[in-house]
């Protein structure tokens, strides 16, 4: 098959990503012929030279750790969103009168909101917003987190650190969005009644960087009242997913944010409407398998 349009997610490591599942499967369910989706493992230092050569035979880059900050410097264009939270995770390639232009978008916000918003509905609150939050963690995905919490009502999150000297970026990011969280240390047992009672609890942390909270609430048996997105999908379930399950809570796997972010670049980089039922049979498929079979 000849190819014809290009696209690719960036990160190091990258050879985990299920982007290409995704993307794949929507260009198969739009009839795209000649349209290909890879995998390009790139560090911080590779990624300048990647960048000066795209073309016009490139629709767009889906961009994952650590790369999400540094390619804000690289692209023509950043829309306000992805300022706002300080990270790009998808570049879009268009024409210029000489070259391309490229723009810096983030699509983690939206896919954060729907996989909430999925949460809410299990719940039988669809429409409902958060009055109350809390967010485990203090990287990019965290940034995003306040910006998605603030669409959904809440511009007051609880955010739980294992380290405030390292929230700077954070509160820098939260200044922008016109948000107000409330940092504090997280410490497994005393966080819980914040995690009980909040409607929405997002787990921004690494894999396994959540379990003492998971032994703990397994300890405890505190019965959560909220809806938890752990963003982490391998492992899945997580700890923290099982124990908030266990307890009685409502639970919105790290795939749903990861199968709508992906919903959303597909629409910017094709223009057509996402196939949302044929990416979500793809990406259950790839989860169903054995991992070294991904």
């Amino acid at each position: 098959m000849t190819v014809l349009r290009r696209a690719a997610v960036l990160g190091h490591p990258v050879a985990h990503s299920l982007s290409p599942v995704l993307h794949t499967a929507a260009y198969d369910a739009l009839g795209l012929e000649g349209w290909e989706y890879s995998a390009i493992d790139t560090t911080v230092e590779d990624l300048p030279a990647l960048v000066r050569g795209l073309d016009l035979g490139w629709a767009g880059l889906s961009v994952t750790m650590p790369l999400k900050h540094a390619v804000m410097d690289l692209v023509d264009h950043v829309d306000p969103l992805a300022v706002a939270v300080g990270a790009v995770n998808t570049v879009l390639v268009g024409p210029a009168q000489c070259g391309v232009t490229l723009t810096g978008t983030n699509t983690d916000v939206y896919g954060l909101v729907t996989a909430l918003r999925e949460g809410f509905a299990a719940q039988g609150r669809s429409g409902a917003g958060a009055q109350s939050a809390v967010v485990l963690g203090g990287g990019a995905t965290a940034a995003s987190t306040l910006a998605a919490l603030g669409e959904l009502g809440c511009t007051a999150p609880r955010v739980l650190v294992r380290s405030l000297g390292r929230t700077a970026g954070l509160q820098e990011a939260a200044a922008r969005m016109g948000v107000s969280p409330r940092f504090e240390v997280l410490d497994p047992s005393a966080s819980l009644g914040a995690l009980r009672d909040a409607d929405v609890v997002v787990s921004t942390m690494p894999a396994y960087a959540a379990d003492p909270v998971a032994a703990a609430l397994a300890a405890h048996g505190a019965a959560p009242g909220g809806v938890l997105l752990d963003v982490v999908y391998d492992p899945r379930p997580t700890a923290l997913s099982s124990a908030w399950s266990a307890a009685g809570g409502t639970v919105v796997g790290g795939e749903r944010m990861l199968l709508h972010q992906a919903v959303e670049q597909v629409r910017l980089m094709t223009g057509r409407t996402a196939p949302v039922a044929a990416m979500d049979d793809a990406l259950g498929r790839a989860l169903a398998a054995p991992a070294s079979a991904r």
